[in-house]
């Protein structure tokens, strides 16, 4: 009866705060100005420099030709085929690459790899964002031990704010159910304080950078 009684008591509070909104202490605050200094490095060379320090591999290709003959070389060298992909348009440039892909979803758990793309790209974080409005979904970034996203130049932003603006004028009222940043290979400490690989992801994760502004 004492437990309810304080339950009551404090729920009776909360709706009171909800009810009798106060005045903001701090209308003068400023919202708008950036909180971090702006970045001294070119978008690419800041998201490659935080992503491998945080264990991921990053590819950067001039052109399409380029990035389909290394994405080939890095397939048959760590014997990834077939490889996982939900994209018609990019399966058929896989083909036509000679890399073996497919997107039989009954394969993705038997499968090491799976491509993907993204949303954008976080310079400032070197991190990868990713959602649910993909045509990839959400189990490719997760299963296979090697996950290789394809992004473009065009996809790289300072910072979250602006990977979230182009998110919401992408989508408009159709906004992802769900919105993820990939921050390097999975991995955990949690267990003795040893540092485990691929424990909830991929051990492995890639990003290939075409160049789509200067081509």
């Amino acid at each position: 009866m004492e437990e309810s009684t304080a339950r009551e008591k404090v729920m009776k509070r909360v709706r009171n705060a909800l009810i009798q909104k106060g005045s903001n202490p701090f209308p003068d605050l400023d919202l708008d100005s950036p909180i971090f200094q702006e970045l001294n490095e070119p978008l690419d060379i800041t998201f490659a420099e935080e992503f491998t320090r945080l264990g991921g591999k990053f590819v950067y290709c001039e052109n399409e030709e380029e990035l389909y003959s290394t994405l080939s070389l890095l397939t048959k060298a760590n014997a990834l085929a077939p490889i996982i992909c939900r994209d018609e348009s990019l399966l058929l440039m896989l083909s036509q690459s000679g890399i073996s892909a497919t997107n039989d979803e009954q394969k993705l758990h038997s499968a090491r790899a799976a491509i993907t793309g993204c949303e954008y790209l976080v310079a400032r974080l070197g991190s990868i964002m990713v959602s649910s409005r993909q045509i990839s979904g959400r189990k490719l970034n997760i299963i296979p031990d090697v996950h290789i996203v394809l992004a473009s130049s065009s996809q790289l932003v300072p910072d979250i704010k602006h990977a979230l603006a182009g998110i919401r004028e992408k989508y408009g009222k159709a906004f992802p159910s769900m919105i993820s940043l990939i921050s390097g290979p999975s991995r955990t400490a949690d267990i003795e304080k040893t540092l485990v690989m691929g424990a909830h992801g991929p051990k492995e994760l890639y990003v290939f950078l075409l160049d789509d502004i200067n081509s």
